[in-house]
């Protein structure tokens, strides 16, 4: 089974929460709850998450003050932030939550059915991320010789099911991309897709150097990255 994106909803009034879950609901990912920056922060220290949504306008730790710790730590500092907010002080104002890091910044009442786009998006986008780790990890483990049956090359069934499991990353990829640009969607989104289909590339080049007749080596695989 695919496992669920996880989406990190952050505000202080409860009916605002269960007006995000009910909007986003239809995504079918898992959603969770912080009703403080503080508490936020502390979901963020066991979790990892596809994307958050920040109020601003909150008691004690702000969405600004929250941003700027998470931006902060390595292990959360490329979640995509998309910031909600009740108030508008004009350009000022928003140019604060971009400079806070965020990926977008909504006004407060918001169209439903953009939100659950935008939010989606990203979450496509963590998924596939995922999926190249995943296939990166197996790569790496038998090009090590941990998989029983030897390495790759001595195992071609394993190698022809690497090649197939990329190749579908690799297509929904490409249609994720073109639906990037077809809606001019956000600058954040089109950066980390085209990220994704660079670690792509070099994941296909490293499986297309074991193919049999190519040499003993191949280049070296690719880091795993965020």
């Amino acid at each position: 089974m695919v496992q669920k994106a996880k989406i990190l909803l952050v505000d202080d009034r409860p009916e605002n929460l269960l007006a995000l879950e009910a909007i986003l609901s239809a995504l079918d990912q898992t959603l969770v709850r912080a009703s403080s920056g503080e508490e936020a922060l502390k979901a963020l220290l066991t979790d990892d998450f596809a994307v958050i949504l920040l109020d601003v306008q909150m008691p004690g730790m702000d969405g600004f003050e929250t941003a700027a710790h998470i931006k902060r730590r390595e292990r959360t500092r490329d979640i995509p932030i998309i910031f909600l907010t009740a108030i508008n002080h004009g350009p000022h104002h928003t140019f604060r939550g971009y400079a806070a890091g965020a990926v977008d910044y909504i006004s407060k009442p918001f169209d439903p059915w953009v939100l659950r786009a935008k939010v989606s998006v990203f979450v496509e986008l963590y998924m596939k991320n995922c999926q190249l780790r995943e296939q990166a990890a197996l790569l790496r483990l038998q090009l090590e010789g941990g998989g029983q049956g030897g390495t790759v090359k001595e195992s071609p069934g394993l190698l022809a099911e690497l090649s197939a499991r990329l190749a579908a990353v690799e297509e929904q990829a490409e249609a994720l991309s073109k639906q990037l640009d077809d809606d001019s969607a956000d600058a954040a989104a089109v950066a980390t897709a085209a990220h994704l289909e660079r670690k792509l590339t070099g994941l296909r080049r490293a499986l297309d150097a074991l193919e049999p007749g190519t040499g003993s080596g191949g280049p070296p695989l690719p880091p795993a990255q965020n």
